[in-house]
């Protein structure tokens, strides 16, 4: 597959270009990513679908410097995909050879179900699991709904519900928002009875403006993508969005060029909500876009990674790692120590693999400080291990990799991150057994070494004499009540 690939997404609403860039198989990140609102089918839904005009000369600009964007950046492939506005549009086949003609760029129209299911592959694979979950993705002029179970996508479908649509139906000068409710809750009766289910998992760029105003202004995690709330504190919120004047937005932390569709979109989700009767909603930070390029990513692998797979940890150690196998190794240590010291720290079995994780993830810092080096992948686990790790699992990771070493967990962070983490206890245990683990690779070569605990003393046996890891672990704030031993075999 191309190294970066360009993904374009022509929408209802707005039109975007995003670049991946590949680091390895299956790692790959957001190289780049910019939107222009075209609003593509503004005028459309009163005209008989027909696409206006100004609104097709405005989405014709916003390629033609896509173009620009994709030969800059050198991109090997590039998948540009049209959703409602274009498949429902009768003079859309028109447009579509407009820009084949002028900018060699060929669109693909794809139906209402490939639309969900492309959402689907990118939650699946992206967002952490869930036993069962309903994807809701709320465009311009459609909505998605995909239903996953075990990580399996079993249904699909689309209804004619998106923000545009309703803005111009209902909305001559002010949301009528009876006549607007009986339109949406009309659609919502199309929607297959196995459909439905209480976890949502909401996509797209209106759902995760709504989303935000729920986020309480202190959340220790400034990422939106995992980001969790119940849906019955949700929608008295979603309610005042919709029935204020549009000049009175401002007063909720919603960007202003959402102002002219939030409302649709808060009467929308709202609706669905209502009418799923969920109980959770998780917001996804990723849609049809990341769903279009795993899509091509993994079309040889049945569009799933492989078990236990995260692309943001291959991707965060490929660009930042200088010790990966030094790393990888770690990982297997920690994983280790972390059986051997089960009668000690008693923790659950789920925290081995993000133990596993954070010791993976080490010394990503290293490539911009050595001597900072907890603190700047502290950072970097923060703000870039996002895919399948909950803000939970995340906060937990970033904060064992911070203190692995000397320290343990200050007030301050204990405090910053109460809302998402265990008690301190467990990360500080965490901390250690990755701390012991990094000491018995500190001469950075795989030696082999035996754990066994006897009583309150943990001895470590060896082939080789370890003298820099004995000394690493004098130095070492030991949580446990816990001694030591080394033991070299001849």
């Amino acid at each position: 597959m191309a190294k970066r690939t360009a993904v374009i997404d022509i929408g209802s609403n707005s039109v975007r270009v995003a670049v991946y860039e590949k680091t390895s198989r299956y790692g790959f990140y957001l190289l780049y990513e910019t939107k222009s609102k075209a609003r593509i089918s503004e005028g459309a839904y009163l005209n008989n679908g027909f696409l206006q005009e100004i609104p097709m000369q405005r989405t014709f600009s916003a390629l033609k410097e896509f173009t620009k964007v994709i030969k800059n950046l050198k991109c090997k492939k590039t998948l540009c995909i049209a959703t409602s506005a274009l498949r429902d549009a009768p003079n859309g086949k028109a447009f579509i050879n407009r820009v084949k003609k002028e900018l060699k760029l060929s669109i693909k129209i794809i139906d209402g179900e490939k639309e969900a299911y492309f959402g689907a592959v990118a939650v699946n694979n992206l967002l952490y699991p869930q036993k069962c979950a309903v994807t809701v993705d709320i465009g311009g002029g459609s909505c998605e709904f995909a239903l996953i179970k075990e990580q399996k996508i079993l249904k699909l479908h689309s209804l004619k519900l998106g923000t545009v649509r309703l803005k111009e139906l209902f909305s001559e000068n002010d949301l009528n928002i009876e006549k607007a409710k009986e339109y949406i809750f009309e659609e919502l009766k199309k929607l297959p009875k196995e459909l439905i289910c209480d976890t949502v998992l909401g996509i797209g760029g209106s759902i995760r403006a709504l989303s935000k105003t729920i986020m309480p202004s202190d959340y220790p995690i400034n990422s939106l993508h995992g980001f969790e709330y119940k849906a019955k504190d949700a929608l008295p919120s979603f309610k005042k969005i919709y029935e204020c004047e549009i000049s009175e937005l401002k007063k909720f932390k919603i960007k202003k060029d959402r102002h002219d569709t939030i409302r649709e979109g808060a009467l929308i989700f709202s609706a669905i909500l209502e009418y799923f009767k969920a109980k959770k909603v998780i917001t996804s930070g990723v849609g049809i876009r990341e769903g279009v390029y795993l899509s091509d990513l993994l079309r040889n692998a049945n569009h799933r990674f492989p078990a236990n797979f995260n692309p943001d940890v291959r991707s965060l150690t490929d660009r930042f790692s200088l010790f990966q196998k030094n790393d990888a190794f770690a990982a297997n240590i920690s994983k280790k120590l972390f059986r051997t010291l089960l009668p000690v720290h008693r923790l659950e079995n789920r925290y081995e693999e993000l133990l596993a994780i954070s010791a993976k993830l080490s010394s990503i810092g290293t490539k911009i400080n050595f001597f900072a080096n907890n603190q700047h992948a502290f950072y970097l686990i923060l703000n870039g291990l996002n895919y399948k790790i909950s803000h939970k699992e995340k906060a937990l990771i970033a904060l064992t990799v911070k203190y692995q070493g000397k320290k343990l967990l200050s007030k301050k962070d204990l405090k910053f991150y109460s809302p998402l983490i265990p008690k301190k206890e467990v990360l500080n245990a965490l901390s250690f057994i990755l701390a012991l683990s990094k000491c018995l690779t500190k001469n950075l070569q795989k030696s082999k070494v035996e754990f066994r605990l006897d009583g309150e003393v943990l001895k470590i046996k060896s082939q080789e004499e370890l003298f820099l890891s004995k000394e690493c672990v004098k130095k070492l704030e030991n949580p446990f009540d816990l001694k030591i031993e080394f033991e070299t075999l001849k």
